[in-house]
């Protein structure tokens, strides 16, 4: 299901490179929609994969939510928000 993807947003963060990524694109969803699936996307997938999501705006409520699981993120605004979210080896 993964996959390796030359994602744009990816070279503008400390995101690690070198691993499996995966987008979901919520763009389209209302509140509390894009948190909800980005949530369950990041538990269902393998540890090691990178989530590139694609958004309408920073997704604000979501920070929090990352920190307290322990996951590392970077949000890229240009044409579109794009948060990269990873585990953090570090």
């Amino acid at each position: 299901m993964s996959q390796h993807v030359d994602h744009p947003a990816l070279a503008a963060t400390d995101a690690p490179t070198d691993r499996p990524v995966e987008t979901l694109d919520v763009r389209s969803l209302g509140p509390p929609h894009p948190l909800r699936q980005t949530l369950e996307t990041l538990a269902d997938l393998p540890e090691e994969t990178v989530l590139v999501q694609r958004n309408d705006r920073a997704p604000q409520h979501l920070y929090p939510k990352l920190e307290d699981r322990g996951y590392a993120y970077e949000t890229v605004e240009d044409d579109e928000t794009t948060t990269v979210i990873w585990t953090d080896d570090d």
